[in-house]
């Protein structure tokens, strides 16, 4: 990037706005799960937009749908039929594992889970809602109002009464030191106490893996255990799949799967990957949730015949290539790779993840300290490596993210797993 384009961004876009690296990047085209700057350094692309590229860059089974829609038309609104959305509709549906499943798309994952929380305040006549702690669900004032995580909620004030749960991160907190079974009875206690100290709360919201907050998750059957609390109760369960659905996890198409023993959410809420890189997200509901707003709605941006043609031909190159058996393949090496790289480094605190979304929480060497300035130069020297990755982390920041393309194959694996291991080596 050159510093007169950084100048301009610094002079007209918000001081929030975050850039990654001391000297922000300008990625100017990408093919596959390669990108390039501005300076025509080529890079290999570890975290895909923040895990939107989900197939490939410049995949021309989405770049001809995209063309050759635009030539049609691009957008008429939810006023008037539109049979791409509709086509694009019947498939999740279907996808979702939802009975009786409406649809209603939205532009992002934000304003997914803002609708999804309409919907439950309003089926259940309550505004008091339950979320994970370390949790994201993106920056409208009803998602921040159910973040539990301090770095990405910039205010304490929401229209929404949230009481956060126990659970979502495996290895700290009160029960770190407990095995998983125990660990489940354990949040499942909590949660329990918890609902005896309030009104019955309109749902609980939480992502199967948690982005954001570093790729942290529960033990398998977390939230099924939790969903038998709720539905006797008759709390919702709105399952977040902005990072984790498409099949990123390789074990599961929908990260709610992992939990599946008391069937599937009430809810579900996607967007990221579907689009490849197009504004797409949306909220899969049973009918009777669904239908429950008793106002005229409509969605000018939502499921325009573009973003809808891009999000078709890309979900059927991922099914028609079983990319989520390849995020299960490539990603298995990868995470093993990368455990191995890593035993003795210090610094690294666990190496976790399924599929090709993976964590590496870094600590001070010798405690369970954060150490975030350690995150970045490895952030930096991954960089001058070659390879973009991503970081995160409910602890200030420490935990670096890695999430390729699904398409990624095992020579990249193996590229990106030397660089990474080199730059966490540089730390030391």
């Amino acid at each position: 990037m050159t510093d007169d384009l950084l100048g301009r961004h610094r002079a007209v876009l918000p001081d929030w706005l975050a850039l990654y690296y001391d000297e922000p990047l300008e990625i100017t085209h990408g093919e596959g799960r390669h990108v390039w700057d501005a300076q025509g350094n080529r890079y290999l692309d570890f975290f895909g937009g923040i895990l939107t590229t989900m197939t490939a860059h410049a995949l021309p089974e989405v770049t001809k749908a995209v063309t050759e829609q635009a030539g049609r038309i691009i957008h008429s609104s939810t006023l008037y039929l539109n049979r791409p959305m509709v086509d694009l509709a019947e498939r999740i549906a279907k996808l979702s594992g939802i009975p009786d499943a409406r649809v209603f798309f939205t532009t992002s994952g934000t304003e997914a889970n803002d609708t999804a929380l309409l919907l439950a305040t309003t089926y259940r006549r309550s505004n008091t809602l339950l979320a994970m702690r370390n949790s994201y669900h993106g920056r409208s004032f009803s998602a921040v109002g159910v973040t539990g995580n301090r770095g990405w909620s910039p205010t304490s004030l929401s229209p929404l009464q949230t009481l956060y749960v126990h659970g979502g991160v495996r290895t700290r907190g009160p029960f770190a030191h407990l095995d998983d079974y125990d660990f489940v009875a354990a949040c499942v206690d909590d949660l329990k106490d918890l609902l005896g100290h309030t009104r019955p709360p309109a749902a609980l919201i939480a992502e199967p893996i948690q982005g954001v907050g570093g790729f942290t998750s529960p033990p398998d059957g977390l939230y099924a255990a939790f969903r038998e609390v709720l539905h006797e109760r008759g709390v919702l369960w709105i399952s977040d799949e902005v990072q984790t659905g498409w099949g990123r996890t390789g074990e599961h198409f929908w990260g709610w799967q992992a939990h599946a023993r008391s069937g599937p959410p009430d809810m579900l809420t996607f967007a990221k990957g579907i689009g490849n890189g197009m504004s797409i997200g949306g909220v899969v509901a049973r009918a009777e949730i669904m239908n429950c707003l008793d106002a005229n709605s409509i969605s000018t941006f939502g499921g325009t015949q573009i973003t809808m043609a891009a999000g078709l031909a890309n979900l059927t190159y991922l099914l028609e290539h079983d990319l989520q058996g390849n995020a299960r393949r490539v990603g298995g090496l990868l995470i093993e790779r990368l455990r191995a790289a890593t035993a003795h480094v210090p610094a690294v605190r666990e190496v976790r993840g399924r599929g090709l979304m993976i964590g590496i929480e870094l600590t001070k060497p010798g405690t369970d300290e954060a150490d975030p300035a350690a995150a970045s130069a490895v952030l930096e020297a991954a960089r001058a490596g070659g390879l973009l990755i991503g970081k995160g982390g409910g602890h200030d920041t420490s935990a670096l993210r890695i999430a390729p393309p699904l398409s990624l194959n095992v020579a990249e694996a193996e590229e990106g797993a030397a660089i990474l291991e080199d730059a966490l080596r540089s730390i030391q």
